[in-house]
């Protein structure tokens, strides 16, 4: 985490479609997307209220979500699309009178893979077998399924546009396993003890045994998923 917002690095513009959009500092870019937040979160409100005044709440279910989290100067970083915590994680609200209980907050490890499994099990439709993320139907209900997962993969393949280097690899509720193929790099990170991801402790002696069952989960993982290269 950075100490001050003065110290982040000057960002280049953002390309939306055809527009340039020129932001004067990483300040600049933080308040703007701030401001964007908080006019979503003003309309998802109107939202919710015409819900509740046009009578049709309670047969309608409401899920927030967004596609990754976002840097804003944590690591150095703005966008996403590193395996940090802050590009990670995602919100992911549901509204769903009489089977989700308001103001409870799961921790399940679920992924947007679940999110089409989710819909059609609402939806009472049969997910397909090709369909690789699980519904979240018993979790929203307030169920515990005993075969849920201990751990999410992650993998971003580009190398272009934004020069985030290929990586991949594997989180649980406590740790998280990081690999860079390029140049064989890893990194290694306990988010109970570094939240921030601030101390790679790959090369501590004491982490050896984690580290070896997590690289083992990996490759289940990725062969799991059928990832490319999966052999390695």
């Amino acid at each position: 985490m950075v100490a001050s917002v003065e110290a982040w690095l000057l960002v280049p513009p953002f390309a939306c479609g055809m527009i340039a959009v020129v932001f004067s500092s990483a300040r600049d870019l933080a308040s703007r997307l701030c401001a964007t937040i908080a006019s979503v979160d003003d309309n998802v409100g109107r939202l919710l209220d015409y819900l509740d005044e046009s009578g049709l709440s309670e047969n309608t279910i409401v899920i927030y979500s967004s596609d990754q989290g976002f840097f804003l100067g944590e690591h150095g970083w703005y966008d996403k699309r590193f395996m940090y915590e802050p590009a990670l994680r995602m919100p992911f609200i549901v509204r769903w009178p009489g089977q989700a209980t308001a103001g409870t907050r799961d921790q399940h490890l679920v992924q947007n893979i679940d999110f089409g499994p989710t819909f059609l099990d609402i939806a009472g439709v049969e997910i397909p077998e090709a369909m690789q993320g699980e519904s979240l139907v018993p979790i929203l209900k307030g169920e515990s399924p005993i075969d849920w997962r201990d751990s999410i993969y992650y993998e971003y393949f580009e190398l272009t546009t934004h020069h985030v280097a290929h990586h991949y690899g594997v989180r649980t509720d406590r740790y998280k396993l990081i690999h860079f193929p390029a140049t064989d790099e890893w990194e290694f990170y306990d988010l109970v003890m570094d939240g921030d991801e601030l101390n790679n402790i790959y090369e501590d002696a004491a982490s050896a045994d984690s580290i070896a069952e997590l690289k083992s989960e990996l490759v289940r993982l990725r062969t799991y998923y059928d990832v490319p290269g999966s052999d390695h």
